[in-house]
């Protein structure tokens, strides 16, 4: 099950959610008050609603996985049966049982992260099936929402001001990008089961080309906000940190396919750095938090 739930993908959430947190503007000794909330909203981001969409996808990704990966535990029979359907609809149950606790905004959230979770891999709907819109549906789940969430939890349910929100939804367009750079290694099985993900209808070339602009191209209107927002000094760390991305990006254009996922284990910790800066950017600075 730990295998299923793949804990290495619940980083994303659980950081975009502590961003959404410090974002809110609240003191800090007003979050450290409040540290269950936060405690409580991480692992709902994480080890439950991320879980739970791992878990479906693998359920209904079964026969790509027989071709892309047939050692994961759904088709190498490790799970056997039904029990990764089961498995997704206990920890839905679980997860929404949990997100009570942080009341109507934790809750909704929930339930609409769980529903693009479902709408992703299960049909009718199957959004993976494209990857412009299905890649697009995992990264406003993964990193706005979240963010959002964590910013309305702490200040008790309140709507995050604008800027906050304007900046929630760039991170998760960017995010766009970083869940491309996972269609690179399921290629041949993708394009015998129908999944048009992006390598598969641009080329891997076009693809990882796309995929860097998605990953860049936000992040520079942020770099312009934060300086119009009078913020200099967090404008120039995410210069830098863009600039890193840059350099790896450039080396994993030159070989998209064999280096997605090295890229994906690299450049991503760089990116979200990137969001931490920005959600410091917001206290303090009047008007915006």
């Amino acid at each position: 099950m730990a295998e299923l739930f793949k804990p290495i993908t619940w980083f994303p959430p659980m950081w975009a959610f502590a961003c959404g947190v410090v974002a809110s503007g609240l003191p800090f000794a007003d979050i450290a008050a409040r540290w269950w909330l936060a405690v409580v909203g991480i692992i709902l981001a994480g080890p439950l609603v991320c879980a739970t969409s791992q878990a479906v996808n693998d359920w209904f990704d079964r026969e790509v996985d027989a071709i892309n990966e047939p050692q994961r535990p759904i088709p190498s029979g490790r799970i056997p049966g039904r029990w990764g359907l089961w498995i997704a609809i206990g920890w839905t149950a679980v997860s929404l049982l949990v997100a009570t606790a942080l009341g109507p905004w934790g809750f909704g959230a929930a339930v609409l992260g769980l529903l693009l979770a479902w709408a992703y891999s299960a049909p009718p709907v199957r959004l993976k099936l494209n990857g412009w819109y299905g890649n697009l549906a995992c990264g406003l789940s993964y990193e706005s929402l979240a963010w959002v969430t964590g910013a309305a939890v702490m200040a008790g349910g309140l709507m995050p001001p604008w800027p906050s929100l304007l900046l929630a939804l760039l991170y998760g367009i960017c995010a766009h990008g970083i869940m491309t750079l996972n269609d690179f290694k399921a290629i041949a099985g993708d394009q015998q089961m129908g999944v048009r993900s992006l390598p598969v209808q641009l080329g891997a070339q076009r693809a990882a080309q796309v995929a860097c602009a998605v990953m860049a191209l936000p992040q520079f209107v942020v770099i312009g906000l934060l300086l119009y927002w009078g913020a200099p000094w967090h404008a120039l760390a995410t210069v830098g940190l863009l600039l890193g991305q840059g350099v790896l990006m450039r080396w994993f254009l030159q070989k998209p396919i064999e280096r997605a996922l090295y890229y994906s284990g690299f450049g991503v910790p760089v990116f979200v750095a990137g969001m931490m800066v920005s959600a410091f950017a917001l206290r303090g600075l009047p008007g915006v938090a």
